[in-house]
């Protein structure tokens, strides 16, 4: 689920301020604290061979965020796929994979814990 912020409903437009409000735009009562995150991709980044081993090869961990900058593919483990550009506010639900198609600049809010899990099992596999 993603939207571009100019395509968000402007809830308060007054003077000096303008408020955008997209509702509806995932649950997060399931989850404890959520972590902070900035992510720094470059093209070609595809983390779906990271992934393997984990539930259906895919991050289990909810996000919510905002493209900065570039392009990235979002796969699901249904096989759709979305597309999310710069400046576009998104929700990614478990079940997912990303690959970048441009450089990108993304900030992430996500369950610290299940993500903490799907990064740290990203980094043994890494090491190998």
């Amino acid at each position: 689920m993603r939207i571009t912020k100019n395509n968000i409903p402007a809830k308060i437009d007054v003077p000096g301020a303008l408020a955008r409000q997209a509702t509806g735009f995932g649950d997060s009562s399931d989850y404890a604290m959520l972590g902070a995150e900035y992510f720094t991709l470059g093209a070609g980044t595809d983390i779906a061979p990271l992934l393997q081993g984990l539930q259906d090869d895919a991050c289990h961990a909810p996000h919510w965020g905002f493209m900065l900058s570039g392009a990235v593919v979002v796969t699901y483990t249904d096989n759709t796929t979305e597309s999310c550009v710069g400046d576009d506010v998104f929700y990614w639900p478990p079940g997912h994979s990303v690959r970048v198609v441009e450089d990108a600049e993304i900030i992430l809010f996500s369950p610290q814990a299940e993500h903490g899990a799907v990064m740290d099992h990203m980094l043994a596999r890494m090491a190998g």
